[in-house]
């Protein structure tokens, strides 16, 4: 699917956009911080970022769809990236080849709401785009706030995963 006019929503705080090569710094910085990073497993070298940046502007590429690279309105300043994108994650039918919700903040904003903000202005997107479609999202079980947000979501548990590279994870979806 080609993307005729990219996206570009603003919030009340925030503005989010599609990522650009010029975005790899701030949001390689943001998911490498060790208060951020310990929830998002073990991809901690510099092709271990890449890979993860690049598997987002893909999906954006070949669904039409992906994480919009989040910026505080004003200023520009890179705080994180959500949305939704699509991934194969090798966790079997219920969850692989399904869209997947997706929201990291730098650590300095988690608690202001700002993820809330963001992904409802993401998700109010994807609908009017590609229809009330099933989504998924996986998140760390120590991940408190992150859990607190998929309830706020409408995302419920679905089981308990382990990624391939062996660490645990809870899987959530969205009924349309």
């Amino acid at each position: 699917m080609v993307l005729k006019e990219p996206p570009h929503l603003a919030t009340e705080r925030l503005d989010l956009r599609l990522p650009v090569a010029a975005d790899l710094a701030a949001i390689t910085a943001i998911a490498s911080h060790a208060e951020t990073g310990r929830h998002l497993g073990r991809h901690t070298s510099s092709a271990d970022h890449f890979v993860r940046f690049c598997r987002n502007a893909g999906s954006w590429l070949l669904y039409g769809y992906g994480a919009f690279t989040v910026r505080l309105r004003g200023s520009g300043e890179v705080v994180g990236n959500c949305g939704v994108f699509h991934s194969w994650r090798g966790l079997g039918e219920d969850f692989d080849d399904f869209p997947e919700a997706v929201w990291i903040l730098r650590h300095d904003q988690v608690g202001r709401g700002l993820a809330l903000e963001a992904m409802n202005a993401a998700l109010a997107w994807f609908e009017r785009q590609h229809g009330a479609r099933r989504l998924v999202c996986m998140i760390d079980p120590d991940n408190a706030p992150s859990l607190r947000l998929a309830g706020k979501l409408s995302f419920r548990p679905l089981r308990e995963a382990a990624l391939p590279e062996g660490e645990c994870v809870r899987l959530f979806e969205r009924l349309p």
